[in-house]
């Protein structure tokens, strides 16, 4: 087999609010970490144990814009992109490397500001008009607070 695959698809919390940096052109890019959890119990003690793990999420452009609206630290969101691993120089001089998910969909599952469902638009090949467009397809949702769903920050 020749192709290769690069997918990622997630639903966490938002551990802190999308920072949002712009560039000149008027281009700009998101960040924000999302955790996902994952559950099991302890055979020997019988204890229930959860591991967190967190994901660097990158949105670019007219997504980045939508989700710094709408998403908050708590919310609940499902993601779909691609891996990218990115290296830098810090100020010591060391190299430092980061793996993150380049959101190419997403839908937020929850948000704190007004209980509702934000559809998001594929952001590869759509125009930023069909981004927006998606993103007032607002849907009141009648989800209840899970508890288990509860993070602890």
């Amino acid at each position: 087999m020749s192709g290769t695959l690069n997918k990622v698809m997630l639903i966490g919390h938002l551990g802190d609010d999308v920072k949002i940096h712009y560039f000149e052109g008027g281009n700009c890019i998101g960040r924000f970490p999302i955790a996902t959890n994952e559950s099991y119990t302890n055979k020997q003690t019988g204890e229930k144990v959860t591991n967190t793990d967190w994901h660097n999420i990158v949105v670019r452009n007219k997504a980045a814009e939508i989700c710094e609206k709408y998403l908050s630290k708590g919310d609940k969101v499902y993601v779909e992109g691609r891996l990218k691993n990115r290296q830098w120089q810090a100020e010591d001089g060391t190299t430092k490397y980061t793996t993150e998910v380049h959101v190419q969909d997403f839908t937020f599952l929850s948000t704190k500001s007004d209980g509702s469902m934000v559809q998001g638009a594929q952001t590869t090949n759509s125009s930023a008009a069909d981004v927006t467009e998606s993103s007032q397809q607002m849907h009141a949702s009648n989800t209840h607070s899970d508890p288990s769903d509860d993070l602890p920050f």
